[in-house]
């Protein structure tokens, strides 16, 4: 190809990749907005208001959205457009329930098949879990975000060695999923936990090569947190009453559309 045909060729793929920035930018920021309780479930998304908030294109902002529609975070109500995806306790337990299937025999079959490989990255990946659960422990509102991510790391890990390639797809799903009520759980702390404990007891069947004690540890770790949110959102055995919807300031994405 000639100079002046590669040249063309760089003008076309520049503006492609600045729209797919664009998109990333917004959809990572809507994502984290979602997941840390800026926009409550069931908050309805207007388009226009989101692309002054973040100081893009309406194409652009739909298209993050669609998105996140792929990922059940946000719900669309056919031609009146957006909203972010209903959450309740009913819905974690099923997400729990299923959650705790799929990761325990995702598990089992990861001991089995685990090589030298495997546990020296689950060694790893506790490792730093450990460190930010330290940090947790100390300002829970500025190492959450940090945790969440170790924290998949660390389960990620835990089942690499499973061969079956759709329990690992199924497995990601619910774990991303479950991330909303993490969250809420952490911040509300209705009951005592030792995350770090719980972790290390997983952990060290793991290392030990007993399926039935691993299995039996993240399965308890699992329903904790549903133990823990069900406290914290119906102490008196009724449901929190949703909030009124409230005005976001803008934010800028750092990019121009």
């Amino acid at each position: 190809m000639d100079t002046a045909g590669k040249r063309d060729d760089a003008e076309k793929e520049g503006p492609r990749r600045a729209g797919k920035t664009l998109v990333e930018g917004a959809y990572e920021t809507l994502r984290r907005e979602i997941l840390d309780g800026t926009f409550e479930p069931g908050t309805k998304l207007r388009t226009e208001e989101l692309r002054t908030r973040y100081n893009i294109s309406g194409s652009t902002m739909r298209e993050a959205l669609t998105r996140l529609l792929g990922e059940a975070l946000v719900t669309t109500e056919g031609q009146r457009g957006f909203r972010v995806a209903p959450a309740s306790i009913a819905d974690f337990e099923d997400l729990t329930r299923v959650r705790v299937l799929v990761e325990t025999e995702a598990l089992r079959q990861a001991i089995a098949h685990g090589d030298e490989d495997w546990e020296s990255q689950l060694v790893a990946s506790f490792y730093r879990l450990s460190k930010v659960e330290e940090r947790l422990a100390q300002d829970q509102k500025d190492a959450a975000s940090d945790y969440e991510g170790r924290n998949r790391d660390f389960h990620n890990a835990l089942i690499a060695a499973c061969p079956s390639r759709w329990l690992h797809y199924i497995a990601g799903i619910l774990f991303q999923q479950s991330e909303r009520y993490r969250r809420l759980a952490l911040a509300k702390r209705s009951i005592p936990r030792d995350l770090h404990a719980e972790h290390k007891a997983i952990f060290d069947a793991a290392i030990a090569r007993d399926p039935d004690l691993a299995s039996k540890y993240a399965a308890e770790h699992i329903e904790r947190t549903l133990t823990a949110l069900r406290i914290a959102l119906e102490p008196t055995g009724v449901k929190e009453r949703p909030r009124k919807e409230r005005a976001k300031p803008k934010v800028s994405l750092g990019l121009e559309d």
